[in-house]
């Protein structure tokens, strides 16, 4: 396993000399952030990015993400352009030696929350998903971090009424022809191809998802037999229902030797099915991030994990869910979690 962290480039509050101190830190994880989505990246800049990194001790083995245009999702209008686009931006990111690509196949909005900022008895203030606020929420005036925020709320809602239209099963055509086009250009170049769960894994202002379960993931697994396509599997999204087993899955497709990069984060389930951010430590969610470890470690994982989002605590500010404090502190669990289960294989192998 290694140890990563999500950092977003300059001017991120979150430096790098502030990474490089956490203990077991091996590389960041990050991205051309200027460009817009379908576009390719110039190579100057993701060498300059290079250069940061590296000049910090650090490494830039995975890259989050290479954003996917609607176009291709809903394969009108330039969507090849933006396929050919794509491919390019694999092979520059392999030059420069990028090793996985983590990316996502969500309709219109990346991850969704209620609130930001809001407040635990602890008194530090997490990201959350209250159903009934969901609900309320006006979709074409929605903004979060991460998000592409060039579409006016009229394309907004022309997004959603072409992805209502399309459905589930024009989705999945979607992303078959996606992945059929880019992944022989991912093989040759070596890098590993890893799509992130939907978050949270359900049909969100009825707009359709479909990495949402274990019977969908080995559908989107069926779709190209080559190692290279993969998962980024996410505790935090996967886990935030009852319904999946996340911890089965780690060892299911860790075996099978699918799962190229981790995200690792603690939810708490609420009795509606809501769900609360929490500390990475296991008895302050509903996930136990002890056994979630020791499955990776069963399988021998050997690629990339970073501790997904963050409260933000002792007064900190910033990007939500990106905070420098806690993820570091969940860092640091990890980390002993997974020395304690080296020195334990170790002493049983004696």
């Amino acid at each position: 396993m290694k140890m990563t962290f999500r950092w977003y480039g300059e001017e991120d509050p979150v430096t790098l000399d502030h990474i490089r101190q956490i203990p077991g830190m091996t590389g960041v994880v990050t991205a051309v952030y200027s460009v817009p989505a379908g576009e390719i990246w110039p190579r100057k800049e993701i060498a300059h990015m290079k250069e940061l990194v590296q000049a910090k001790g650090l490494e830039m083995e995975v890259i989050e993400s290479v954003p996917v245009h609607e176009d291709i999702k809903l394969r009108r209008g330039d969507y090849k352009r933006y396929i050919e686009n794509y491919k390019e931006n694999i092979r520059s990111l392999a030059e420069a030696g990028v090793k996985c690509i983590c990316y996502n196949f969500m309709p219109v909005f990346d991850w969704t929350r209620s609130r930001l900022d809001q407040p635990l008895p602890d008194g530090s203030n997490a990201l959350v998903y209250y159903k009934e606020d969901v609900g309320k929420m006006d979709p074409t005036r929605l903004t979060l971090p991460g998000w592409d925020a060039s579409y006016s709320p009229k394309e907004i809602a022309g997004l959603i009424e072409a992805y209502q239209k399309q459905g589930e099963e024009g989705l999945w055509e979607s992303l078959a022809y996606f992945i059929q086009e880019i992944m022989p250009v991912a093989a040759e170049c070596d890098v590993n191809m890893a799509i992130h769960p939907d978050d949270p894994p359900w049909s969100i202002f009825g707009i359709p998802r479909i990495i949402t379960s274990e019977e969908n993931i080995d559908r989107f697994l069926a779709l190209y037999n080559d190692s290279h396509h993969g998962l980024t599997l996410c505790s935090g999204s996967l886990g935030c229902t009852k319904a999946n087993d996340y911890v089965h899955m780690v060892k299911k497709y860790g075996k099978a030797g699918r799962i190229h990069f981790a995200h690792v984060r603690n939810v708490k389930i609420l009795e509606d099915g809501s769900f609360e951010e929490s500390a990475h430590y296991s008895p302050c969610g509903s996930l136990d991030i002890v056994e979630i470890l020791k499955a990776y470690h069963e399988v021998n994982f050997k690629g990339y994990l970073r501790p997904d989002h963050g409260r933000m605590i002792w007064g900190e500010t910033g990007k939500p869910g990106y905070g420098l404090y806690d993820r570091a502190l969940g860092a640091m669990y990890m980390t002993g979690i997974w020395e304690t289960l080296d020195k334990l294989k170790g002493e049983i192998q004696k």
